[in-house]
C-alpha cells in the first residue's frame, strides 16, 4: 500500500527550463494584443491554435478547467475510419477518415498511437449478416488502401483463441478489420505543447467572465484565474469560440438573442480489469445503426458507449445507474458473463459529442464541424470527430483566412503553405525508446521496469528520456506512484513542471492513467498534491 512516507522529498520545486510560471503568463496574455484568441483548449480549439500558431501569427489559448478536461479525454479513444458510415453511403468521409488516422498513427504521432485489431462478431439472429460484413470489412479495409490488411472472415475458434471471454455461443462467424487508438488525454497535451514550441501562449484554469468589444467588435475576453482568484484581460483581433458542449454559453454572452446552434449526445464508458489477455478489440452490432465495443486499453478493457440526447448542464454529464447497466447489457452480447462483473469496474467516464442542431436520433447524426458568425464578429467552432483533429484545425484556419476584411490581417503564413505531417513533440519508434531506456538505466542503481519503460515510451515518446533524467539523478522519483501501476513519480514532478498539472485530478487523471485504473488512492492524492505544492 502506498503511503505518504513514500512520497519523495525531493522534487517539489519547479525543475530549471520549467514552464512560466501562471502569473508570469497572465502578465504576458494582458499586456500583448493577440492575432487569435481561442477560448476553448478541448481538442478543436488546441488543433487550430497550434495551426494558427505554425502559420506566423500570435495565438493565446484558454480554457476554464484543464486541458482536455471535458469531451476531449471522454472519447472512445479511437483513431479510425467509421466503419457505420459506409452504411450510409458515406464513403468519402470513411477514405477522408482512413487518411488522417494514418497520418496521425504513422507520420504525425506514432508513439502516441498503436494499430488495433477488431473482429466483429456475427451471431445467429443478428442485425447483420457474414456476407454483407464481410463486404463491408474489406471494402473498409480497401478504402485505408489496405494498409491494416485486408478485411476478411475468420472462424469463431480462431477468435475465441485471441479473445479468450467471446462468447461463441450461435456464433457463426467474424469479421476482422484494422483502425488506431490513443490516449486521447495525452494526444492533446502534446497537441497543445506543439501549439507552445510554434510560440502560442497557453493557460488552463482560466475562465472567461465576460468579453470584450470595440464598437460592437468583440475584440477579447476577461477572465479569471480559477487557481488564484486574480482577474485579468486578453485583447485579439480575432476571438474563436471552441468551447465544445458550452459554445452556446459564450454566444450568448456575444449576443444575448443568439440562437441555439447545437444539440448534445451523452457518450458513457466503462473501464475495467481484464480477466484475461485480449489480443483484439470486439465491435459488436447492437442493431442496424449501433455499435458497443470493447476495447483493450492501458492494460484494462474499455466498454461503450451509449448515445442518447443530453439537455443538461454539461458541467454535470455523469455515468448513471441506467448507462452502467445499457453498456453491461450490450457487452452480454459477445462477451462472457465473468468479464462482466461489476467488482472489475474501476473507473467509468462520460462526455458530450457537439451535433448540429436540429431533430432527429443522435446516433444517426453526422459527426460534422458547426462554424457559425455571430453578431459581434466571434467565429464559433464545435463538433467534429478526434480522428480528423488536424483536418479540423486546418478547416477552421481557412475560414479565418476567408473572413471579409481579413481581420487577422495578411501577413502571415497561409494554412496552405504549411507542410501536411507536422510530427508531434517526442515523435519516436516507442519500442527503440523502451528498449534504450531499459538499457541505458542508472549504473548503480536498479534498472527501470519493463511496464515502466513501455508506459513512458507509449506515452511520452523521446520526451521519456527527460522524465528517465529525472528519475537517475533523484532516485526517489524513480519510485512507482502506486505498486500497481506504472507510473513513476518523476512523471508527477513532469506534469508539474513541463505539462500545466495544477490540480491532482490534472495528474491522476490526464497526465497519467492511475484514476482510470481505480488506484487514485487518498494517499495516492495527497502525495501528488504535496508534490504539486498545494
Amino acid at each position: 500500500m502506498t503511503t505518504l512516507q513514500s512520497v519523495p522529498a525531493l522534487g517539489t520545486h519547479p525543475a530549471s527550463g520549467s514552464l512560466p510560471s501562471r502569473a508570469e503568463t497572465r502578465d504576458r496574455l494582458s499586456k500583448a494584443t493577440y492575432d487569435l484568441l481561442v477560448i476553448g483548449g478541448g481538442i478543436l480549439g488546441i488543433s487550430t491554435a497550434w495551426h494558427a500558431a505554425q502559420s506566423g501569427l500570435r495565438v493565446a489559448l484558454v480554457d476554464a478547467g484543464d486541458f482536455a478536461g471535458a469531451t476531449s479525454s471522454a472519447s472512445s479513444k479511437l483513431l479510425h475510419g467509421g466503419l457505420r458510415y459506409l452504411q450510409t453511403g458515406a464513403v468519402k468521409l470513411v477514405a477522408e477518415n482512413h487518411f488522417e488516422r494514418r497520418a496521425v498513427s504513422r507520420q504525425v504521432a506514432p508513439h502516441l498511437a498503436n494499430p488495433l485489431t477488431f473482429y466483429l462478431p456475427v451471431y445467429k439472429g443478428g442485425p447483420h449478416g457474414a456476407a454483407k460484413l464481410g463486404a463491408g470489412v474489406f471494402a473498409y479495409s480497401a478504402l485505408s488502401a489496405f494498409g491494416d490488411g485486408v478485411g476478411h472472415l475468420l472462424s469463431p475458434a480462431k477468435a475465441a483463441q485471441d479473445v479468450p471471454e467471446l462468447r461463441t455461443d450461435n456464433l457463426k462467424a467474424v469479421a476482422v478489420y484494422g483502425d488506431d487508438q490513443m490516449n486521447d488525454a495525452r494526444m492533446a497535451l502534446m497537441t497543445v505543447r506543439a501549439a507552445v514550441d510554434a510560440g502560442a501562449t497557453v493557460l488552463n484554469h482560466a475562465e472567461v467572465t465576460g468579453l470584450r468589444f470595440t464598437r460592437g467588435r468583440v475584440t477579447g475576453a476577461e477572465l479569471k484565474d480559477r487557481t488564484s482568484g486574480d482577474e485579468f484581460g486578453v485583447t485579439a483581433r480575432l476571438v474563436l469560440n471552441a468551447t465544445g458542449p458550452w459554445v452556446d454559453h459564450l454566444r450568448k454572452m456575444e449576443d444575448p438573442n443568439a440562437a441555439p446552434s447545437i444539440r448534445l449526445s451523452k457518450g458513457a464508458h466503462l473501464v475495467l480489469k481484464r480477466t484475461s489477455p485480449w489480443k483484439a478489440a470486439l465491435a459488436t452490432p447492437i442493431d442496424k445503426y449501433r455499435i458497443t465495443f470493447a476495447l483493450p486499453w492501458e492494460d484494462m478493457l474499455l466498454l461503450g458507449t451509449t448515445d442518447e440526447e443530453y439537455e443538461g448542464d454539461p458541467g454535470q454529464v455523469e455515468v448513471t445507474e441506467k448507462d452502467t447497466a445499457q453498456i453491461l447489457d450490450e457487452a452480454a452480447f459477445s462477451i462472457r458473463d465473468q468479464q462482466l462483473s461489476r467488482d472489475l469496474i474501476t473507473y467509468s467516464f462520460a462526455g458530450l459529442r457537439v451535433l448540429p442542431g436540429g431533430p432527429g436520433d443522435t446516433s444517426k447524426a453526422k459527426r460534422e464541424t458547426v462554424v457559425t458568425e455571430g453578431r459581434g464578429g466571434m467565429l464559433s467552432v464545435a463538433g467534429g470527430k478526434w480522428t480528423t483533429f488536424r483536418h479540423i484545425g486546418r478547416t477552421v484556419m481557412r475560414k479565418l483566412e476567408q473572413l471579409p476584411g481579413h481581420p487577422l490581417g495578411e501577413d502571415y503564413e497561409s494554412v496552405s503553405t504549411l507542410p501536411k505531417r507536422l510530427p508531434l513533440p517526442g515523435i519516436a519508434n516507442p519500442n527503440a525508446v523502451a528498449h534504450r531506456l531499459l538499457v541505458d538505466g542508472p549504473a548503480p542503481g536498479p534498472r527501470m521496469a519493463a511496464d515502466t519503460a513501455k508506459h513512458l515510451a507509449t506515452h511520452y515518446g523521446s520526451l521519456a528520456f527527460d522524465i528517465a533524467r529525472m528519475a537517475n539523478e533523484n532516485p526517489e522519483l524513480a519510485r512507482r506512484v502506486h505498486p500497481d501501476a506504472p507510473e513513476i513519480w518523476a512523471q508527477v514532478a513532469y506534469a508539474r513542471d513541463h505539462e500545466w498539472a495544477e490540480t491532482v485530478d490534472d495528474v491522476l487523471r490526464r497526465r497519467t492513467t492511475l484514476t482510470i485504473r481505480g488506484l487514485a488512492t487518498d494517499e495516492v492524492r495527497a502525495g501528488v498534491e504535496s508534490m504539486l505544492g498545494k
